[in-house]
């Protein structure tokens, strides 16, 4: 699967928005790209990209969504939900076209075998991910509202959900994402010239 290239959206500004992962599956972006829509959540406009060695988690679920920019542009997205993550040798990256050329900023974290990346209560909108998944207890097909994690989607809607997920290879683009609690161990920053994780 091609990766998308990153676009920028407003010149002069670097946005970041702070990590995680999940898995995305076309079938549920074909739904919403027809119409289906059961989420739908504000974005800044830019992608951003995100890589690991491996992501470690427990209680996922996953449904279709929308991402709406400050401009009314609506992009299809996944939504999916981890209760728990760890993220090992994490990067993340953004890049945007400003006055004075290329500007990007690029994060890494958990790097040490023993000490990953954690997040807790992630749910990320994406519309891109490649590498090798696991899942323990996969259900395909279940409706969005009967998903096990704490967020759900709405009643009728098609979705997944399994106990764990582990993912190896880690390649993602996405929209946004949040955490409860989001620890980055072993945390680097750095602005870049457009440097990007993959």
């Amino acid at each position: 699967m091609k990766l998308s290239k990153l676009t920028g959206s407003r010149k002069g500004r670097v946005a970041l928005a702070v990590i995680p992962v999940a898995i995305a599956a076309s079938f549920l972006l074909g739904g919403v790209a027809q119409g289906a829509v059961p989420v739908s959540f504000a974005i800044s406009g830019s992608q951003f990209k995100i890589g690991a060695d491996q992501l470690v988690g427990t209680g996922f679920s996953q449904y279709a969504g929308v991402a709406t920019a400050s401009d009314g542009t609506k992009h299809p997205a996944a939504i999916a939900n981890i209760k728990d993550a760890k993220l090992y040798n994490l990067c993340q990256s953004v890049v945007q076209d400003t006055p004075l050329g290329k500007v990007g900023l690029l994060i890494s974290a958990g790097t040490a075998k023993d000490k990953p990346a954690l997040a807790t209560d992630l749910q990320i909108g994406m519309n891109d991910l490649s590498g090798t998944a696991v899942f323990k207890n996969i259900r395909i097909g279940v409706d969005a509202s009967t998903v096990n994690t704490t967020k759900k989607g709405d009643a009728g809607d098609f979705a997944m959900d399994s106990d764990s997920i582990d993912i190896e290879g880690l390649q993602q683009v996405s929209w946004s994402t949040q955490a409860a609690v989001f620890q980055l161990t072993d945390l680097s920053l750095k602005i870049t010239d457009g440097t990007e994780c993959f």
